[in-house]
Protein backbone atom coordinates (compact mmCIF):
# COMPACT_ATOMS: atom_id res chain seq x y z
CA UNK A 1 0.00 0.00 0.00
CA UNK A 2 1.20 3.34 -0.74
CA UNK A 3 2.54 5.63 1.80
CA UNK A 4 0.60 8.22 0.36
CA UNK A 5 -3.04 6.39 1.16
CA UNK A 6 -1.94 5.60 4.50
CA UNK A 7 -0.61 9.11 5.42
CA UNK A 8 -3.35 10.54 4.15
CA UNK A 9 -5.70 8.26 6.83
CA UNK A 10 -3.55 9.71 9.32
CA UNK A 11 -4.23 13.61 8.39
CA UNK A 12 -7.75 12.92 7.77
CA UNK A 13 -8.26 10.97 11.03
CA UNK A 14 -6.73 13.66 13.05
CA UNK A 15 -8.61 16.65 10.90
CA UNK A 16 -11.84 14.39 12.07
CA UNK A 17 -10.92 14.23 15.44
CA UNK A 18 -9.73 18.15 15.60
CA UNK A 19 -12.98 18.96 14.66
CA UNK A 20 -14.67 17.12 16.92
CA UNK A 21 -12.44 18.61 19.71
CA UNK A 22 -13.42 22.04 18.89
CA UNK A 23 -17.08 21.60 18.52
CA UNK A 24 -17.44 19.44 22.06
CA UNK A 25 -15.41 21.60 25.27
CA UNK A 26 -16.10 19.22 27.42
CA UNK A 27 -14.00 17.06 25.54
CA UNK A 28 -11.25 19.48 24.52
CA UNK A 29 -10.86 20.14 28.05
CA UNK A 30 -10.79 16.19 28.47
CA UNK A 31 -7.92 16.47 26.49
CA UNK A 32 -6.28 19.62 27.32
CA UNK A 33 -7.17 21.51 30.52
CA UNK A 34 -8.12 18.90 33.17
CA UNK A 35 -4.56 16.95 32.63
CA UNK A 36 -2.66 20.26 33.14
CA UNK A 37 -5.19 21.22 36.14
CA UNK A 38 -4.53 17.93 37.41
CA UNK A 39 -0.56 18.16 37.18
CA UNK A 40 -0.69 22.12 38.78
CA UNK A 41 -2.72 21.41 40.94
CA UNK A 42 -1.32 18.03 42.70
CA UNK A 43 1.85 19.88 42.74
CA UNK A 44 0.16 22.62 44.57
CA UNK A 45 -1.15 20.40 47.19
CA UNK A 46 2.35 19.00 47.80
CA UNK A 47 4.14 21.95 47.28
CA UNK A 48 5.13 21.70 51.20
CA UNK A 49 8.69 20.00 50.98
CA UNK A 50 8.34 18.91 54.61
CA UNK A 51 5.37 18.12 56.91
CA UNK A 52 6.02 20.54 59.75
CA UNK A 53 3.97 21.43 62.77
CA UNK A 54 1.39 18.41 63.53
CA UNK A 55 -0.88 19.59 66.35
CA UNK A 56 -0.84 17.19 69.49
CA UNK A 57 -1.95 17.87 73.04
CA UNK A 58 -0.58 17.64 76.58
CA UNK A 59 -2.17 16.41 79.66
CA UNK A 60 0.56 17.59 82.52
CA UNK A 61 -0.44 15.60 85.52
CA UNK A 62 3.20 16.47 86.96
CA UNK A 63 3.61 20.04 86.97
CA UNK A 64 7.33 20.18 87.66
CA UNK A 65 9.77 22.06 86.44
CA UNK A 66 11.39 18.42 84.19
CA UNK A 67 7.52 18.43 83.29
CA UNK A 68 7.65 22.00 81.62
CA UNK A 69 10.93 21.04 79.96
CA UNK A 70 9.43 18.69 78.44
CA UNK A 71 6.80 20.62 76.92
CA UNK A 72 8.89 23.31 75.97
CA UNK A 73 11.27 20.46 74.27
CA UNK A 74 8.08 19.10 72.57
CA UNK A 75 7.04 22.57 71.22
CA UNK A 76 10.53 23.10 69.85
CA UNK A 77 10.47 20.33 67.19
CA UNK A 78 9.77 21.22 64.12
CA UNK A 79 7.41 18.42 63.09
CA UNK A 80 5.38 19.02 66.16
CA UNK A 81 3.44 21.78 67.58
CA UNK A 82 1.41 22.10 70.86
CA UNK A 83 -1.73 22.94 70.10
CA UNK A 84 -3.18 22.77 73.81
CA UNK A 85 -2.99 21.89 77.28
CA UNK A 86 -5.28 19.81 78.60
CA UNK A 87 -6.82 18.75 81.79
CA UNK A 88 -8.39 15.66 81.32
CA UNK A 89 -7.96 12.24 78.71
CA UNK A 90 -11.93 12.68 77.99
CA UNK A 91 -11.22 16.06 76.63
CA UNK A 92 -8.17 15.66 74.66
CA UNK A 93 -9.77 12.52 73.13
CA UNK A 94 -12.79 14.82 71.77
CA UNK A 95 -10.38 16.86 70.41
CA UNK A 96 -8.53 13.92 68.59
CA UNK A 97 -12.02 12.48 67.38
CA UNK A 98 -12.30 16.34 65.98
CA UNK A 99 -9.10 16.24 64.22
CA UNK A 100 -7.75 19.26 66.06
CA UNK A 101 -4.92 17.40 67.34
CA UNK A 102 -3.33 14.57 66.43
CA UNK A 103 -2.03 12.42 69.66
CA UNK A 104 -2.15 13.48 73.34
CA UNK A 105 1.57 13.49 75.30
CA UNK A 106 0.78 12.58 78.70
CA UNK A 107 2.73 13.23 81.81
CA UNK A 108 2.01 11.32 84.75
CA UNK A 109 2.48 11.82 88.07
CA UNK A 110 5.14 11.36 90.25
CA UNK A 111 7.41 11.83 86.42
CA UNK A 112 10.48 14.19 88.39
CA UNK A 113 10.16 12.44 91.51
CA UNK A 114 10.80 8.63 89.07
CA UNK A 115 13.24 10.39 87.04
CA UNK A 116 15.23 12.26 90.43
CA UNK A 117 15.37 8.54 92.23
CA UNK A 118 16.77 6.91 89.37
CA UNK A 119 13.40 4.78 88.50
CA UNK A 120 11.54 5.00 85.05
CA UNK A 121 9.50 7.32 84.09
CA UNK A 122 8.00 7.14 81.11
CA UNK A 123 5.65 9.62 78.81
CA UNK A 124 2.80 7.98 77.63
CA UNK A 125 1.93 8.45 74.12
CA UNK A 126 -1.51 8.23 73.07
CA UNK A 127 -1.46 8.81 69.16
CA UNK A 128 -4.47 8.23 65.91
CA UNK A 129 -2.64 5.74 63.83
CA UNK A 130 -5.37 5.85 61.57
CA UNK A 131 -3.41 8.80 59.69
CA UNK A 132 -0.35 6.56 58.97
CA UNK A 133 2.34 9.22 58.04
CA UNK A 134 0.90 11.36 60.90
CA UNK A 135 1.34 9.27 63.35
CA UNK A 136 4.97 7.69 62.45
CA UNK A 137 6.60 11.57 62.21
CA UNK A 138 4.86 12.12 65.60
CA UNK A 139 5.92 8.82 66.90
CA UNK A 140 9.60 9.52 66.11
CA UNK A 141 9.40 13.41 67.39
CA UNK A 142 8.49 12.50 70.80
CA UNK A 143 10.88 9.82 71.23
CA UNK A 144 13.84 12.27 70.18
CA UNK A 145 12.60 14.69 73.04
CA UNK A 146 12.34 11.57 75.22
CA UNK A 147 15.74 10.67 74.57
CA UNK A 148 17.17 13.76 74.71
CA UNK A 149 15.35 14.21 78.17
CA UNK A 150 17.16 11.34 78.69
CA UNK A 151 20.28 12.32 77.84
CA UNK A 152 19.83 15.79 79.93
CA UNK A 153 19.44 14.03 83.08
CA UNK A 154 22.18 11.04 82.83
CA UNK A 155 24.56 13.55 81.74
CA UNK A 156 24.18 16.35 84.71
CA UNK A 157 23.66 12.88 87.06
CA UNK A 158 27.34 12.03 85.86
CA UNK A 159 28.72 15.59 86.09
CA UNK A 160 27.75 15.40 89.56
CA UNK A 161 29.55 12.70 90.40
CA UNK A 162 32.85 14.65 89.32
CA UNK A 163 32.95 13.26 85.96
CA UNK A 164 33.54 15.58 82.72
CA UNK A 165 30.73 16.93 80.46
CA UNK A 166 32.21 15.30 77.34
CA UNK A 167 33.24 12.26 79.58
CA UNK A 168 29.73 11.92 80.37
CA UNK A 169 28.14 12.29 76.97
CA UNK A 170 30.23 9.48 75.59
CA UNK A 171 29.87 7.55 78.91
CA UNK A 172 25.86 7.69 78.46
CA UNK A 173 25.62 6.72 74.71
CA UNK A 174 28.89 5.21 73.64
CA UNK A 175 27.80 3.95 70.76
CA UNK A 176 25.69 6.47 68.32
CA UNK A 177 24.32 6.39 64.63
CA UNK A 178 26.39 8.54 62.21
CA UNK A 179 23.75 8.47 59.01
CA UNK A 180 23.87 9.08 55.66
CA UNK A 181 20.94 9.50 53.68
CA UNK A 182 22.06 7.82 49.84
CA UNK A 183 18.85 9.76 48.21
CA UNK A 184 16.03 12.27 48.78
CA UNK A 185 18.65 13.76 51.89
CA UNK A 186 16.30 16.57 52.67
CA UNK A 187 13.53 13.76 53.40
CA UNK A 188 11.56 15.76 51.04
CA UNK A 189 7.93 14.68 50.84
CA UNK A 190 7.05 16.53 47.40
CA UNK A 191 9.64 14.65 45.74
CA UNK A 192 8.61 11.38 47.20
CA UNK A 193 4.95 11.78 46.65
CA UNK A 194 3.93 14.29 44.32
CA UNK A 195 6.13 13.11 41.45
CA UNK A 196 4.25 9.67 41.44
CA UNK A 197 1.08 10.90 42.27
CA UNK A 198 0.99 12.66 38.85
CA UNK A 199 2.54 10.08 36.54
CA UNK A 200 -0.44 7.92 38.18
CA UNK A 201 -3.44 9.96 37.68
CA UNK A 202 -2.09 10.75 34.07
CA UNK A 203 -2.52 6.97 33.24
CA UNK A 204 -5.92 7.53 34.60
CA UNK A 205 -7.20 10.61 32.49
CA UNK A 206 -5.08 8.81 28.98
CA UNK A 207 -6.99 5.14 29.71
CA UNK A 208 -10.65 7.33 30.02
CA UNK A 209 -9.75 9.18 26.88
CA UNK A 210 -8.24 6.13 24.96
CA UNK A 211 -12.15 4.84 25.58
CA UNK A 212 -13.75 7.41 25.26
CA UNK A 213 -12.00 8.72 21.89
CA UNK A 214 -13.11 5.15 20.15
CA UNK A 215 -16.11 4.70 22.23
CA UNK A 216 -18.21 7.56 20.87
CA UNK A 217 -17.85 6.27 17.61
CA UNK A 218 -19.20 3.02 18.53
CA UNK A 219 -22.20 4.53 21.10
CA UNK A 220 -23.26 6.97 18.43
CA UNK A 221 -23.10 4.43 15.30
CA UNK A 222 -20.65 5.98 13.37
CA UNK A 223 -17.70 4.20 13.55
CA UNK A 224 -18.68 2.81 9.85
CA UNK A 225 -18.49 6.29 8.68
CA UNK A 226 -15.36 7.60 10.26
CA UNK A 227 -13.43 4.39 8.67
CA UNK A 228 -15.19 5.32 5.10
CA UNK A 229 -13.79 8.91 5.68
CA UNK A 230 -10.35 7.99 6.68
CA UNK A 231 -9.85 5.55 3.66
CA UNK A 232 -11.69 7.85 0.53
CA UNK A 233 -12.27 10.97 2.30
CA UNK A 234 -16.35 10.53 1.48
CA UNK A 235 -18.50 11.36 3.47
CA UNK A 236 -16.62 14.59 4.57
CA UNK A 237 -17.68 14.12 8.26
CA UNK A 238 -15.19 16.97 9.02
CA UNK A 239 -18.18 19.39 7.51
CA UNK A 240 -21.06 19.82 9.87
CA UNK A 241 -23.06 22.91 11.34
CA UNK A 242 -23.16 24.47 14.33
CA UNK A 243 -26.12 23.69 15.30
CA UNK A 244 -25.79 20.06 14.83
CA UNK A 245 -26.22 17.85 17.82
CA UNK A 246 -22.55 16.25 19.08
CA UNK A 247 -23.48 12.83 19.19
CA UNK A 248 -26.00 12.76 16.23
CA UNK A 249 -24.25 15.15 13.94
CA UNK A 250 -22.75 13.07 11.48
CA UNK A 251 -26.19 10.40 11.19
CA UNK A 252 -28.21 13.71 10.28
CA UNK A 253 -25.61 14.91 7.62
CA UNK A 254 -25.56 11.40 5.94
CA UNK A 255 -29.59 10.72 6.75
CA UNK A 256 -30.74 13.78 5.61
CA UNK A 257 -28.27 14.02 2.38
CA UNK A 258 -26.23 17.13 3.57
CA UNK A 259 -23.22 18.05 1.98
CA UNK A 260 -22.97 14.97 0.04
CA UNK A 261 -22.52 14.82 -3.74
CA UNK A 262 -25.19 12.81 -5.96
CA UNK A 263 -22.48 9.43 -6.12
CA UNK A 264 -21.50 9.96 -2.32
CA UNK A 265 -25.52 9.64 -1.62
CA UNK A 266 -25.42 6.58 -3.49
CA UNK A 267 -22.28 5.10 -2.25
CA UNK A 268 -23.29 5.73 1.81
CA UNK A 269 -26.77 4.53 1.39
CA UNK A 270 -25.37 1.23 -0.61
CA UNK A 271 -22.95 0.60 1.51
CA UNK A 272 -24.15 1.79 5.26
CA UNK A 273 -24.65 -2.04 6.51
CA UNK A 274 -22.27 -4.39 4.64
CA UNK A 275 -20.17 -6.31 6.49
CA UNK A 276 -16.76 -4.89 6.03
CA UNK A 277 -14.49 -7.32 7.04
CA UNK A 278 -12.80 -7.81 3.84
CA UNK A 279 -12.74 -3.86 2.69
CA UNK A 280 -11.40 -2.87 6.11
CA UNK A 281 -7.51 -2.47 5.60
CA UNK A 282 -5.33 -3.38 8.47
CA UNK A 283 -3.02 -0.19 7.67
CA UNK A 284 -5.21 2.44 7.08
CA UNK A 285 -7.15 1.60 10.01
CA UNK A 286 -3.80 1.65 12.28
CA UNK A 287 -2.54 5.11 10.78
CA UNK A 288 -6.57 5.99 11.08
CA UNK A 289 -6.46 5.42 14.86
CA UNK A 290 -2.74 7.13 15.09
CA UNK A 291 -4.29 10.18 13.59
CA UNK A 292 -7.44 9.70 16.17
CA UNK A 293 -5.36 9.88 19.19
CA UNK A 294 -2.55 12.22 17.68
CA UNK A 295 -4.20 15.14 19.61
CA UNK A 296 -4.59 13.83 23.37
CA UNK A 297 -1.13 11.95 22.63
CA UNK A 298 0.57 15.62 21.62
CA UNK A 299 -1.50 17.25 24.87
CA UNK A 300 0.18 14.71 27.37
CA UNK A 301 3.47 14.80 25.86
CA UNK A 302 3.57 18.48 26.88
CA UNK A 303 1.53 17.79 30.47
CA UNK A 304 4.19 15.17 30.97
CA UNK A 305 7.34 17.39 30.06
CA UNK A 306 5.72 19.29 32.37
CA UNK A 307 5.53 17.01 35.30
CA UNK A 308 8.99 16.14 34.98
CA UNK A 309 10.23 19.24 34.90
CA UNK A 310 8.52 19.98 38.58
CA UNK A 311 9.61 16.30 39.85
CA UNK A 312 13.01 16.85 38.81
CA UNK A 313 14.80 17.41 42.22
CA UNK A 314 17.24 20.72 42.03
CA UNK A 315 20.55 18.71 42.28
CA UNK A 316 22.36 17.91 39.33
CA UNK A 317 20.29 15.10 37.14
CA UNK A 318 21.84 13.38 33.75
CA UNK A 319 19.92 14.26 31.29
CA UNK A 320 19.82 10.79 29.70
CA UNK A 321 17.69 10.24 32.93
CA UNK A 322 15.61 12.63 32.44
CA UNK A 323 15.05 11.58 28.80
CA UNK A 324 14.43 8.12 29.55
CA UNK A 325 12.29 8.68 32.08
CA UNK A 326 10.19 11.09 29.56
CA UNK A 327 10.21 8.05 27.38
CA UNK A 328 9.24 5.93 30.01
CA UNK A 329 6.16 8.25 30.46
CA UNK A 330 4.98 8.85 26.93
CA UNK A 331 5.20 5.12 27.00
CA UNK A 332 2.77 4.27 29.60
CA UNK A 333 0.48 7.36 28.35
CA UNK A 334 0.22 5.65 24.53
CA UNK A 335 -0.03 2.34 26.37
CA UNK A 336 -2.99 3.91 28.36
CA UNK A 337 -4.57 4.96 25.51
CA UNK A 338 -4.97 1.82 23.58
CA UNK A 339 -5.48 -0.59 26.99
CA UNK A 340 -8.77 1.76 27.16
CA UNK A 341 -9.68 1.38 23.28
CA UNK A 342 -9.03 -2.45 23.84
CA UNK A 343 -11.32 -2.63 26.77
CA UNK A 344 -14.05 -0.55 25.05
CA UNK A 345 -13.76 -2.69 21.26
CA UNK A 346 -14.09 -5.76 23.02
CA UNK A 347 -16.97 -5.17 24.78
CA UNK A 348 -18.67 -3.28 22.11
CA UNK A 349 -19.61 -0.78 24.51
CA UNK A 350 -18.53 2.57 25.93
CA UNK A 351 -19.43 2.22 29.54
CA UNK A 352 -18.48 -1.16 30.22
CA UNK A 353 -14.78 0.30 28.20
CA UNK A 354 -15.04 3.37 31.03
CA UNK A 355 -15.72 0.61 34.09
CA UNK A 356 -13.00 -1.61 33.05
CA UNK A 357 -10.25 1.53 32.80
CA UNK A 358 -11.36 2.28 36.23
CA UNK A 359 -10.93 -1.08 37.46
CA UNK A 360 -7.33 -1.19 36.24
CA UNK A 361 -5.95 1.92 36.33
CA UNK A 362 -7.73 3.80 39.88
CA UNK A 363 -6.33 1.07 42.37
CA UNK A 364 -3.03 0.76 40.14
CA UNK A 365 -1.02 3.42 42.60
CA UNK A 366 -1.52 0.94 45.79
CA UNK A 367 0.10 -2.09 44.02
CA UNK A 368 2.93 0.15 42.52
CA UNK A 369 4.89 -0.12 45.72
CA UNK A 370 5.49 2.95 46.40
CA UNK A 371 2.88 3.86 49.48
CA UNK A 372 3.10 0.22 50.64
CA UNK A 373 5.94 -2.14 50.28
CA UNK A 374 6.42 -4.06 47.10
CA UNK A 375 8.23 -6.34 48.99
CA UNK A 376 5.67 -7.41 51.72
CA UNK A 377 2.30 -7.57 49.63
CA UNK A 378 1.43 -11.08 48.80
CA UNK A 379 2.41 -13.56 46.09
CA UNK A 380 -1.09 -13.12 44.19
CA UNK A 381 -0.73 -9.12 45.12
CA UNK A 382 2.65 -9.17 43.56
CA UNK A 383 1.56 -10.70 40.64
CA UNK A 384 -1.08 -8.13 40.09
CA UNK A 385 1.35 -5.25 40.42
CA UNK A 386 3.80 -6.76 37.85
CA UNK A 387 0.89 -6.78 35.26
CA UNK A 388 -0.08 -3.21 36.37
CA UNK A 389 1.95 -0.67 33.70
CA UNK A 390 2.35 1.83 36.51
CA UNK A 391 4.27 -0.14 38.99
CA UNK A 392 7.45 -1.02 35.77
CA UNK A 393 7.34 3.02 35.13
CA UNK A 394 7.34 4.11 38.61
CA UNK A 395 10.03 2.10 39.31
CA UNK A 396 11.64 3.37 36.66
CA UNK A 397 10.84 6.98 38.02
CA UNK A 398 12.12 6.42 41.11
CA UNK A 399 15.40 4.86 39.67
CA UNK A 400 16.07 8.03 37.39
CA UNK A 401 14.98 10.77 39.02
CA UNK A 402 15.05 10.44 42.61
CA UNK A 403 18.09 7.80 42.97
CA UNK A 404 20.00 8.81 40.02
CA UNK A 405 20.57 5.22 39.04
CA UNK A 406 22.84 4.52 35.32
CA UNK A 407 20.18 4.25 32.85
CA UNK A 408 21.40 1.02 31.86
CA UNK A 409 19.31 0.13 35.15
CA UNK A 410 15.77 1.32 33.49
CA UNK A 411 16.52 0.34 30.11
CA UNK A 412 15.00 -3.04 30.12
CA UNK A 413 11.48 -0.89 31.74
CA UNK A 414 11.64 1.23 28.52
CA UNK A 415 11.76 -1.74 26.22
CA UNK A 416 9.29 -3.78 27.87
CA UNK A 417 6.81 -0.65 27.68
CA UNK A 418 7.55 -0.53 24.10
CA UNK A 419 6.97 -3.83 23.51
CA UNK A 420 3.72 -3.71 25.26
CA UNK A 421 2.39 -0.57 23.62
CA UNK A 422 3.39 -2.02 20.29
CA UNK A 423 1.10 -5.09 20.90
CA UNK A 424 -1.67 -3.34 22.33
CA UNK A 425 -1.77 -0.93 19.22
CA UNK A 426 -1.60 -3.96 17.23
CA UNK A 427 -4.49 -5.58 19.45
CA UNK A 428 -6.64 -2.37 18.85
CA UNK A 429 -6.19 -2.34 15.03
CA UNK A 430 -7.36 -5.53 14.94
CA UNK A 431 -10.49 -5.28 17.48
CA UNK A 432 -11.33 -2.21 15.40
CA UNK A 433 -11.42 -3.83 12.58
CA UNK A 434 -13.67 -6.56 14.21
CA UNK A 435 -16.03 -3.85 15.01
CA UNK A 436 -16.51 -2.99 11.89
CA UNK A 437 -17.48 -6.26 10.77
CA UNK A 438 -20.22 -6.39 13.35
CA UNK A 439 -22.46 -3.10 13.20
CA UNK A 440 -25.18 -4.92 14.87
CA UNK A 441 -23.17 -4.65 17.68
CA UNK A 442 -23.14 -0.35 17.77
CA UNK A 443 -24.70 1.28 19.96
CA UNK A 444 -24.29 -1.22 22.73
CA UNK A 445 -24.53 0.04 26.73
Amino acid sequence: MHLMKLSKAFLRSAAYERRFLTKNPWDFSMVVWIPLATVLLIWWIFSQTQITDLPIGVIDQDNSPIANTAVRYLEASPTLTVRQLYYSEAEAKAAILQRDIYAIVIIPEDFSRHILSGKPAPLILQVNAQYGTHSGIIQTSVQAVAGTLSAGVEIQRLVKQGMAPSQAAIAYSPIGIQRISLFNAATDYQQFLASTVIPALLHILAMVIGATTIGRELRDKRLGHWYRFISTGHPDLTRTTQNESTSGQILNAVENNQYLSKNDQISVSSHANEDMTESANVLVLLFGLLGKYFWPTLAFSIWAMLALWLATPQESVAMSSVLATYAGLILLIMLSFWLGAIFTLGSFSLRMGLSATGFISAPSYAFAGVTFPYIAISDSARHWSDALPLTHYLKLHIAQLQMQAPVAVSLPIVYGLAIATTIAMSLTTLLTKRALAHPERWGAR
